[in-house]
């Protein structure tokens, strides 16, 4: 999985190199003769035929082509309808003239990060569903054996289609789990680039290495890509499934709750701390403390992101209790779907992002 993700920065500029060129000599020829048959049909129909169609070629232009292609196509707009309001001497339309040439400059000004790019607003919109589809798929957890179950639920800030938070799950061996959650500095699209890089590097290290050597690694790797607004927050969780024993360590995250099925209550899972990722470097196993604990039949680990009990305004233990108010509920009806229930009544409600994971034993 990690070497799949590594390549994702030369599959998303594939289409650029595949999609665009080859089919832009087709799509230019067929803008620039339709500008024309817009032409002709305004000088022999001048009362049925509108200059303003010449405006909908423009925008598809500047969507769908490079800039050099964009420019022959505003040039033989710019050409075609002076010919046309010359032949037909309509200078009334002399107005409109003014507002597809605003239009064409619009288009452009609004493009231009896409052209900075070397790619066009279609392919933009491609790459950019690309990516949130591999967001998607990095975030599926495995199925876990008969007797464990575990859901997460991530919902981004204003319903946005990318989140600075992710999870990420490993079954390195068939009696182990690990999983991380991380919270990546930053909201939406901007962080969820990030989140996408570390997740792909993330999951790779949850197999690679034994657990406590997963948050100095993870921390390493974010150090190296030299973020100016890098540092992120983690969680990270081993379990035996075959025992219930597990271990958690925290990067700066919010520690993780203990739903106890014999007192029916939550028990925060104290003691795991360390520094969040990206801040220091040289970081060793032991800067991160883990803490140790059981799961039994009917238990439960509840993990989460600050924007689940985060607000402005309201004490974080208030929160923490807001939370643990929604969970005992959500559990009360059944732990299968409570990771989205809670996930949804979050304190910091749509203006921030939103993570939860809940692991069960039966």
């Amino acid at each position: 999985m990690a070497i799949d993700l590594s390549l994702a920065p030369r599959r998303l500029a594939r289409p650029s190199a595949t999609t665009i060129r080859p089919g832009s000599d087709a799509v230019t020829g067929a803008l620039v003769c339709l500008v024309m048959l817009v032409g002709l049909a305004t000088v022999v129909w001048p009362r049925d035929v509108t200059y303003a169609l010449f405006i909908p070629l423009a925008v598809v232009a500047r969507m769908v082509l490079s800039s050099r292609r964009t420019a022959l196509v505003f040039g033989a707009i710019g050409v075609v309808y002076l010919i046309s309001v010359l032949d037909t001497g309509a200078l009334e339309t002399f107005g409109l003239g003014l507002v597809l040439a605003a239009t064409m400059v619009l288009v452009s000004v609004i493009d231009r990060r896409h052209t900075r790019a070397g790619v066009t607003t279609a392919v933009g919109g491609s790459m950019l569903m690309d990516l949130r589809e591999r967001l998607r798929v990095q975030g599926q957890l495995p199925i876990l054996p008969q007797g464990w179950n575990v859901e997460s639920s991530v919902q981004p800030a204003y319903g946005d289609s990318f989140s600075g938070d992710f999870v990420v799950g490993n079954c390195p061996t068939r009696d182990r789990f690990d999983l991380a959650l991380v919270d990546v500095s930053g909201k939406g699209w901007t962080a969820g680039t990030r989140s996408l890089l570390l997740g792909g590097a993330f999951a790779g290290l949850l197999g690679a290495m034994e657990p406590d050597r997963f948050l100095p690694a993870a921390n390493d790797y974010l150090m190296r890509q030299g973020w100016s607004e890098g540092f992120a927050t983690a969680i990270h969780a081993s379990v035996d499934l075959t025992s219930g024993d597990y271990s958690i360590g925290s990067a700066g995250h919010p520690p993780a709750m203990h739903f106890h099925a014999g007192s029916g209550r939550f028990a925060p899972v104290d003691g795991a701390s360390g520094v969040a990722l990206g801040i220091l470097d040289r970081q060793s196993a032991d800067d991160f403390v883990r803490i140790s604990g059981r799961l039994e039949r009917g238990d439960a680990l509840l993990l989460f992101t600050d924007g689940v009990i985060e607000q402005p305004g309201m004490d974080l233990m208030q929160g923490v209790d807001r939370m643990l108010g929604h969970a005992d509920r959500a559990l009360a009806v059944g732990a299968r779907g409570a990771a989205t229930r809670i996930c949804t009544m979050g304190s910091g409600g749509v203006s921030d992002d939103r993570a939860v994971v809940v692991i069960w034993r039966e």
